[in-house]
């Protein structure tokens, strides 16, 4: 069971006070477990660095506009994959009774698809079923990841560990079609109303009734490891 996934979790959170204090603390964690290799813990360093440098109103408003208001780059897996869709809000079930019965609770304001909650989970169960798990996601954290990278944004790194812990390599067609879709500008206001006024958003390959491959994939190797 790795505290990777906790320090990674807890780097990628809102950005306030005492998560500028332990940044660094952080990637000392992941670096001394030595799951991520090197060029990338030097990255999580520039981030470190950048969160703890920051002037803390300035870091928490880039946070909403890169994570909260900018749809392509949701910190909510299943966002990428059910959107709006009537699959998404069984499979939010599913995750709940998953981590419930591996001995997370989750706080009643906490989605279970969010991702620093999902690191959270993975930091309670055994490495081999962790990086099974992030291979499943893989495709989803590839395009955000790509997402990130065009944004030159510091978070980049976060996702890069992650898929270097991955026990496979991201599906190149399913990340394909989850970068064919528009990425949405948090400075279009207009844009931003009409994705959100849309009642049945698909992410990914397939169709709302049909729901996602790769999200089912996910959601089936997550139920395994209760058995």
């Amino acid at each position: 069971m790795a505290m990777t996934y906790r320090a990674l979790s807890r780097l990628l959170s809102y950005p306030e006070a005492p998560l500028q204090s332990e940044a660094g603390l952080c990637v000392d964690v992941i670096r001394d477990e030595g799951l991520v290799p090197e060029r990338i813990v030097t990255s999580l360093r520039k981030l470190a660095v950048h969160i703890a440098g920051s002037d803390l109103y300035s870091a928490q408003a880039a946070y909403v506009d890169l994570f909260d208001r900018t749809r392509s780059v949701s910190l909510h897996l299943y966002e990428h994959v059910h959107g709006e869709s009537r699959e998404r809000g069984p499979a939010l079930v599913s995750l709940v009774e998953l981590y419930r019965s591996r001995g997370l609770e989750l706080d009643i304001s906490d989605l279970p698809d969010y991702l620093p909650v999902f690191l959270e989970f993975l930091s309670i169960i055994p490495d081999a079923e962790a990086a099974g798990l992030i291979g499943e996601a893989a495709h989803v954290l590839e395009a955000i990841a790509e997402r990130l990278k065009k944004r030159q944004s510091p978070y980049r790194a976060i996702f890069g560990a992650l898929l270097a812990i991955s026990d496979r390599p991201a599906d190149r067609a399913a990340v394909a079609d989850l970068l064919a879709i528009n990425d949405d500008d948090p400075n279009d206001l207009a844009a931003l109303d009409a994705a959100w006024e849309e009642e049945a958003v698909t992410f990914g390959p397939g169709t709302a009734s049909d729901g996602c491959p790769k999200a089912q994939s996910m959601l089936n190797t997550m139920q395994g490891t209760r058995q």
